[in-house]
């Protein structure tokens, strides 16, 4: 564990480096253009405390001309010096020469007048805008109007493409931080900084990826909703719905989304309606610039199921009620007419139910059919294929609370419709993506989409407290829709969005530039983002940047929502010992950052890194104490007790770290951490958060076997005296053994000398032989303090083959007999041949990370690849590029990637091993015609083939899909064979089957394995 976190920082210690060299300021992921100190090649926007004028065209878009006043605001923000900013016409040649000899001129091409005429006079080339979706370009000119000597022209190709330039000049003005998108949202600090220039060769972009980049406000209730009607109304809400989201709200989240470089927004949807709550709203969006749109559940700009519940009459049933529906429809389409809007087509049951049973294929065709009649009447016209159209392919997990399964079945059984309708394809709700274009679908001039969870609300457990996803995982996932053509529309439920921020940064920056993103530079963002909204030096922005990457692997590993208290392992591979450690030093590098920033970061770094952190670690560290609590009162320790009390506290720090985040900042943020997660007793939500289930042992009470409890690692016994896990029987059971060998990964053993009542005593270790080293050899054990660790490891150099020692135990208690318990203490001393290299058995398996491999082989074109940071312990590895061709191979044919290995033993298997690959949960994103599958083989041995995600039948996934011990729940799927082999030096080879497929870890286990939740620790490697 330890040694991924040090390269994880290392790698983001060497993007740290290379942003360093840009030098001048980054909006992340994006073209350098602002710099700080004059030079030849600049022109000044602030210089000696004053601020070039700004000036547009009257006839500018009302988005843009709104914008610029951001923009001007920002430059203040960060200078002191705030520029004038003027509407001047064409006509006034006077006026311009008033505004001195520079000026930053901002405008849309072919919508300002002012622009129009700059572009003519200087004979500008704009051609590589000209035309395009959301582009724009930004440089020096001379001479572009009478009196004006010189200007820099922020020109864009329509009006969004103006206003993303703006934000992103706005994002540069601060070295490496700027104007954070998140200077409200999330409290992001903004420096003051005397001198701002802009590079004369400017900035430019083109289109986007993606074309529509929304984010989507889901299951909302309780914290955003709470939080609202809080800050945003009187109390009461919206008189209709009583919903708080009306334009207060939403134009602050209008500007977040398109300083993020967003442009859709599917809005809050429960107990809310986006177009009735406020008769604002839809007139704002646009006039902001957002393109609106509904939920895959909502048709045709309507809420479902408040504005059926409102207006509607009747069943919501098209094959019973067509007619009050289709008027419902009628006037949705009617009250969005005069905006911007990317309307959902078909139908789904009300409150996203399924359609009832009945409901088949061509009557949803039908629906799409007068869907789109409809937009031809309101919007008198005969080519409704230049209205944006969406439908939306749901298919999730079994759900208690609705089946949204049908949609895509539909489909997989037969359901069109018109190519220019976007098909929208969705993930499991758990971030893998269910289906792709297939290469025969990929010319619909709709093109196709992704609709993306963060945040969900269903089985087989809700998650929506904390952060919980990783842009890794996210980063990969996505990769695919953009080799795959899915880039029309990508949609991501955020839920409360706080405190998703970075991540929702990411997909959103993802979403506008895919070619600027690698795997190997995803961590770029992440410290560009942590220098950008917290201003920490570079080398704190990598720790910044390790902290985010380690509470959000762990939160992926199983989501908090899902942990109970035997998670991970009490007793096998010091497991759980690991993840508390892991959790208190994330705390306490947390702590450091948090206590080292100036006042004015500390709110944002709360909100963004250090409550997630401690929460995190407060829940888990919870969950751990239980069932180490447990543990111990059934080996009648008295420690138990003290562990009794570690979860209460940490029950109690729980919501004192809920009252710290809402008393921020006087309040700003109340409520927004309402959200229960703990003791969930199925999937939906706790009606309150309830403590683990815990236990004490009588403290004035002994054990019946005596004052000293002795408990060997890997055992969940205790001697002396009766113990169910003692042997099978429970009773009569024999003196504990352990053993050890060289190339056990911890190096030693270790065992517990607990208490076993009031009584206080003091102990020894001896040992039979010299070769046991004993650490420490003796100690006091007191209900004070309750129990003592005893590490035993061996000289090697003393011993030959398999040798036995007796290391005995012996307690002296106050006003007792001596009580003494013998461990058999086993030395198997392995070796490797002189001049082996690779991973070595130990303790019964040989345990690879899978990026470390021996060789690697490329086959056209294709590597695997690794995914650092990716997965639950250290990275994962692909075949990449991942392509739109789809490539796949039979096994032996395709790209190799091999590791060296060495066996002592294939224990209990006859000749045989069980080879585990431990692969990111993945679907048949080719359809279930072309399953994943994965070869392995062993030396020259027969390559076996195991294509591990079986087919579904439409609408529905694969079995081991589900539960809470299912794929996703353990955020792993485990792909095991049986391979043949003998003792000795060995390679195993995957073959690349098909595409997508991530291996994160391989196990092979000789008959020593252990049950444990990430597997055994990687075995030593020579």
């Amino acid at each position: 564990m330890a040694s991924s976190h040090r390269r994880w920082v290392s790698l983001a210690s060497a993007a740290l480096c290379f942003l360093a060299l840009v030098g001048g300021a980054l909006a992340i992921g994006q073209q350098t253009c602002v710099a700080f100190k004059s030079a030849p090649s600049t022109f000044p926007i602030v210089n000696n405390r004053k601020a070039t004028p700004i000036l547009l065209s009257p006839d500018e878009w009302p988005g843009v001309q709104r914008a610029a006043t951001d923009f001007a605001s920002d430059i203040q923000q960060v200078t002191g010096a705030k520029p004038t900013l003027r509407n001047v016409t064409t006509s006034n040649t006077q006026s311009f020469a008033s505004f001195g000899t520079n000026a930053v001129i901002v405008g849309t091409l072919g919508k300002s007048a002012l622009i129009d005429e700059v572009v003519n006079r200087t004979k500008l080339d704009v051609s590589s805008i000209q035309g395009k979706w959301e582009a724009f370009i930004a440089k020096e000119v001379s001479n572009p109007l009478p009196g004006i000597k010189s200007a820099y022209v922020i020109i864009g190709s329509d009006k969004r493409g103006t206003i993303f330039a703006l934000y992103d000049h706005s994002e540069q003005f601060v070295p490496f931080t700027g104007v954070s998108p998140w200077y409200w949202w999330a409290d992001a600090p903004t420096t003051q900084h005397s001198d701002v220039f802009v590079t004369s060769s400017g900035c430019s972009h083109g289109s986007p990826t993606v074309q529509y980049r929304a984010i989507f406000l889901n299951d909302e209730q309780p914290a955003l909703q709470n939080w609202a009607m809080e800050k945003f109304t009187n109390g009461t809400g919206a008189p209709l719905t009583g919903s708080p989201f009306n334009h207060f709200f939403y134009t602050k989240l209008f500007e977040l989304i398109l300083r993020l470089k967003g442009n859709h927004l599917w809005p809050a949807q429960w107990s809310s309606a986006f177009g009735v709550d406020d008769p604002q709203n839809q007139a704002l969006a646009d006039w902001y610039g957002i393109v609106m749109g509904t939920s895959h559940e909502e048709p045709m700009m309507r809420s479902i199921p408040v504005e059926w519940n409102l207006f509607g009459v009747g069943p919501w049933d098209y094959g019973t009620n067509q007619q009050f529906i289709y008027n419902f429809w009628v006037n949705g389409t009617e009250r969005a007419k005069p905006y911007e809007n990317m309307f959902t087509v078909g139908m789904r049951g009300n409150g996203d139910l399924p359609l009832s049973e009945g409901q088949n294929i061509q009557l949803l065709e039908q629906v799409v059919n007068d869907q789109r009649q409809i937009l031809m009447t309101v919007y008198n016209t005969t080519d409704v294929t230049q209205i944006p159209q969406v439908w939306t392919l749901c298919k999730t997990l079994t759900d208690m609370r609705f089946a949204d399964k049908e949609v895509e079945g539909y489909y997989d059984d037969g359901m069109r419709v018109p190519d220019d309708i976007a098909l929208m394809w969705t993930d499991d709700n758990w971030g893998n993506i269910r289906r792709l274009p297939l290469p025969s679908e990929r010319n619909r001039t709709g093109g196709a989409g992704v609709y993306y969870h963060i945040d969900y609300v269903g089985d087989p457990r809700d998650y929506k407290w904390i952060t919980s996803s990783q842009i890794e995982k996210t980063y990969e996932q996505m990769s695919l829709a953009v080799a795959r053509d899915a880039v029309r529309i990508w949609v991501l439920n955020v839920g409360d969005m706080k405190p998703y921020e970075m991540h929702t940064e990411f997909f959103l920056t993802l979403a506008y530039d895919a070619d600027r993103w690698t795997p190997t530079n995803i961590n770029d963002f992440v410290v560009s983002w942590a220098q950008r909204e917290f201003h920490v030096s570079p080398q704190d922005a990598v720790e910044v940047a390790a902290l985010i990457h380690n509470v959000t692997r762990h939160n992926m590993r199983r989501k908090p929502e899902l942990l109970n208290s035997t998670t991970y392992s009490l007793v096998n591979y010091r497991e759980a010992e690991t993840i508390m450690d892991e959790m208190n030093n994330m705390v306490a590098a947390s702590t450091r950052l948090y206590n080292s920033l100036p006042s004015n970061a500390q709110a944002a770094f709360f909100e963004m890194v250090h409550h997630p952190v401690q929460a995190t670690a407060t829940l888990t560290n919870m969950w751990i104490a239980a069932g180490i609590n447990n543990l111990r009162a059934s080996q009648a320790r008295l420690s138990a007790n003290d562990y009794a009390n570690q979860v209460e506290s940490l029950f109690m720090h729980d919501a004192e770290l809920e009252a710290d985040y809402h008393s921020l900042l006087n309040g700003k943020w109340d409520h927004m951490m309402d959200q229960t997660h703990v003791m969930y007793y199925y999937w939906q939500q706790p009606m309150t958060n309830t403590m683990p289930m815990i236990t004490k042992v009588q403290p004035s009470k002994q054990a019946l076997a005596g004052a000293m409890r002795i408990v060997p690692e890997g055992s969940m016994g205790a001697w002396p005296g009766d113990n169910v896990n003692n042997c099978a029987l429970g009773y009569s059971c024999p003196n504990p053994t352990m053993t050890i060998d060289p190339f056990v990964p911890a190096g030693n053993r270790f065992v517990d000398v607990g208490a076993g009542g009031p009584v206080p005593f003091t102990f020894t270790v001896t040992s039979n032989v010299s070769w046991v080293n004993i650490s420490p050899a003796k100690g006091s054990i007191s209900p004070s303090a309750p129990e003592q660790r005893v590490f035993l490891s061996v000289d090697w150099s003393k011993v030959s083959g398999v040798e036995t020692a007796t290391v005995t135990f012996t307690a002296s208690p106050q006003n007792q007999p001596e009580l003494a318990v013998p461990i058999t203490f086993v030395a198997n001393h392995t070796a490797v041949p002189s001049g082996f290299k690779g991973f070595v058995e130990g303790d019964g398996t040989v345990s690879i990370e899978a990026a470390h491999a021996s060789r690697n082989t490329s086959v056209q074109g294709i590597t695997w690849t690794e995914l650092p940071g990716h997965g639950r312990t250290l990275s994962g590895v692909t075949p990449w590029p991942r392509g739109g061709d789809e490539l796949n191979f039979t096994a032996g044919a395709g790209p190799s990637i091999e590791y060296d290995f060495f066996l002592f033993n294939t224990k209990d298997q006859g000749g045989n091993v069980t080879v585990t690959a431990l692969v990111s949960p993945s679907l048949n994103t080719l359809s279930d015609e072309r399953p994943l599958g994965i070869a392995f083989q062993i030396d020259d041995g027969t390559p076996q083939t195991n294509y591990f995600v079986p087919a579904s039948v439409p609408g529905q996934v694969p079995a081991p899909w589900n539960g809470l011990d299912g794929w996703v729940a353990n955020s792993i799927i485990s792909v095991p064979v049986v391979l043949p082999v003998q003792p000795g030096a060995h390679t195993l080879k995957l073959w690349m089957i098909e595409p997508t497929v991530v291996v994160q870890k391989i196990i092979i286990d000789t008959g020593g394995v252990q049950p444990s939740y990430l597997g055994p620790p990687e075995s030593i490697r020579v």
